[in-house]
This record gives structure tokens, sequence and C-alpha cells, in this order.
């Protein structure tokens, strides 16, 4: 494995190839021990960075971080020490444990204090909601169990209790989902052999929001938004139109974080909701919102609160007064810009994997299940190509 010293320079002089006598080549970045690029032969496959990591058992492990064009050096480098830290958690558990008798003799609230919890703060941003429902209704329910005595029954028979009790069915699955999670955990540090709720089925939803802007209503908004006095408000709201971004994300931007030149954005991983950094391409709308701003430029944050130079902690009801005077739906919110910039991507034959990357999903049916049904247009057109030319219908004698 070629160790290189300045990798940004070898990154920009093109270095990031392999040989034409191998099929794929490893290139390490000198310090940051563990941190790779791996190059292969193949024509349609694009250096991927990977982190190599020491198991409790001291052998090899690798895990795979982002592509060259997803995560920049400076991204890859961050990203690397998130998971090492992770990382690092999990095998001081799993060597804790394993110097027990019996690895399986663990309760599920040792579990959750001891392994599951630590890594939930490092890896998830929604940790606080991990911990509220196990707080309010697993730990009572299923700490004293041990790991190895959860069964699939026990579990189906407190899902369906969830709702008995009045929960909505998306929150009794989110229980069940993070059941599965725990254990899935468990098996991976060799504390149990078998994930018994893998595969457990869930409640039906028809939660779904299929709410977005047809042209006419984003004509009228950006009306709106183009005019109104609260400027900074509204070039935020602009721009989340215009990129799909989440309201926080937008919110937090900073001018350090965006590349003029190169036209792209670079999210950083406490910004992001995956809690893994991501990039997204300015288009022109972007970019002209961006030009503007910038001509008034006051602090390092995009859309700065102009009373403190900070990020807005809520934007709610300034939204509310611009939905309505735009005569928007009621049950339009900011997020719905995501199901509307897919609209109008989809409608205009867009790539639903492209829409993937745009929309900053992990899984590309993640894309599919929300915002790919939207486009009811598309679904015309599609059908339409499949339409059988009709000759003159004749009436019949009455």
């Amino acid at each position: 494995m070629p160790v290189i010293q300045n990798f940004q320079a070898f990154i920009d002089g093109g270095g990031l190839t392999c040989p034409l006598d191998k099929k794929k080549v490893e290139y390490s970045v000198a310090d940051e021990p563990g941190l790779f690029v791996e190059c292969r032969a193949s024509a349609t496959a694009s250096p991927t960075w990977y982190l190599r990591l020491k198991n409790a058992q001291g052998t090899n492990v690798y895990r795979k971080l982002g592509t060259v064009r997803e995560l920049n050096l400076a991204q890859a480098r961050k990203l690397a020490k998130q998971v090492r830290a992770e990382h690092m958690i999990a095998v001081k558990a799993q060597a804790s444990v394993v110097a027990a008798p019996a690895q399986e003799q663990m309760r599920l609230q040792d579990f959750w204090d001891s392994i599951y919890l630590p890594m939930a703060k490092i890896h998830k941003r929604s940790w606080i909601k991990d911990e509220s429902m196990y707080r309010l209704r697993l730990g009572p329910k299923f700490g004293q169990v041990l790991i190895s005595e959860i069964n699939r029954r026990d579990v189906q028979t407190f899902h369906q209790g969830l709702l008995a009790e009045g929960l909505a069915a998306a929150t009794c699955n989110h229980h069940v989902v993070l059941m599965r999670r725990l254990l899935s955990v468990a098996v991976s540090l060799d504390l149990i052999q078998k994930n018994v709720l893998k595969g457990i089925p869930l409640m039906p939803l028809a939660n779904f929001s299929d709410v977005y802007l047809s042209p006419e209503e984003t004509t009228r908004l950006v009306e709106v938004l183009t005019t109104d006095a609260n400027r900074p408000v509204c070039a935020a709201l602009l721009f989340i139109l215009n990129t799909a971004a989440r309201k926080m994300e937008a919110l937090k931007a900073k001018w350090a974080d965006i590349d003029m030149v190169n036209r792209v954005w670079h999210i950083p991983t406490e910004n992001s909701k995956s809690k893994r950094p991501k990039t997204l391409p300015l288009n022109d709308g972007a970019m002209q919102i961006l030009t503007q701003v910038q001509s008034t430029r006051k602090g390092e944050y995009v859309f700065p609160n102009p009373e403190t130079g900070l990020p807005y902690t809520s934007i709610a009801r300034v939204f509310w007064r611009l939905r309505k005077k735009a005569g928007l739906p009621e049950n339009f919110r900011v997020h719905d810009f995501r199901g509307s910039f897919s609209e109008r991507y989809l409608g205009a034959n867009g790539n639903i994997f492209t829409l993937q990357k745009l929309l900053g999903h992990q899984d590309v049916r993640t894309t599919a299940t929300r915002y790919a049904r939207l486009s009811a247009r598309s679904l015309l057109e599609g059908a339409s190509l499949a339409s059988v030319p009709m000759p003159q219908m004749q009436s019949s004698a009455t």
C-alpha cells in the first residue's frame, strides 16, 4: 500500500488511478492512521475512502466512508475520527463483556447503558428520541430480560399493546425498530448468535404527505419571498426551495462551507441529519440567492438573525405569515419544499438515483418510497407512451 505524504496534492495531481497491471490499489494517508483510498481498475468504479480498524480480537476490519466525489480529504479525516471513536467504544464494551463468564448473560439494561447508548450519542442525531422510547416503555418492559432471551412473540405482543394505549402506528413501529436495532448491534458484537427480530412485521402506515407546490403556487410563493420585508428568512426559504436542503442545514450554513467558484455546498457532520458530511451542488437559483446575500454579508453565517448574528432557532411564525400571504395550504410545511423539489425534478424526467444524492438519502429506497410517487405529470407522460391510437368512435344508434 503506497503511503502518500501530501495527499491533497496527490489528489489534485490526478494520482488516484489504478495501475494497468493491477485490479486495485490502496493509497494510504500518511498522517491519518488507517485512512486510505481504494482505486479499482474498473472504468465504472469510483475511488473510495476506507478506514482500517482493529477489532477486540486484534484483526483488521474495514469501514467504507464514501467515494472521493462525496467526501473531500478534510471531510474524510473528520468522518474517520468520528467512526474511530465510535469503534473504540464498541471494542471496549465488547472486551468487558467477553471477560465475563458467559457472553449471553447480559441484561438489556446493561447492554443499553454500556454499549448502545454511548454508540448512539456519537452516531445518531436522534439518540434523544431513542433514549426517551427506552426510558418510558422499552426499559420498564424488557430492561431486566437477558438479551439472549428476548423473543419475537413477546415483542409482537408489546407492539400491539402500544397501539391499544392509543399511540400512533408509526410510533408503535419506532419502538420495534429500536428493539431490532439493539439486537442487531448485539449480533455484530457476538453477544448473541441471531437477531430474532429480523423481518418482524410492522404496522402498515398511511402517513405520507403528498403536499407539494403546483407551478402556480410556486410562482406566487416566489413573488412573496422576493418582495416581503423580512429579507433574511425569505432568502433562506428561497435557498431551500432551490436546493431541497433540510431547514436547519440551511439556517446553520456558513460561508466557509460555500464554494462559490465550484458551485458546491459542503454540509458538515454536525449539521447533517445522518451525521455524515455531504456535498450539494448549487444550481443557478441558489447561486443567485447567495450572490445577493453575499453583497450584504455580515459574519460567518449565510442567513443569520440580524439581531444576534447567529442562526435562527425558529422561523415558524414568519413562515406561517408568508404561507398565508402566498395563498398556500395550511398543511404545507417548510419540509415540503423537498417534495416540491422532487416533483419538479421528476417532472422534468430526472433520474431517481441522482435525486437520491440531491436529497442526501443513504438508500435509494427511501427516495423511491417518499418522493418518486409524487410526480403525477411524469406518470401521465409515461402512460401516454403506451397509449394505443383510437379510431374515430361512432355513436351507437338509439
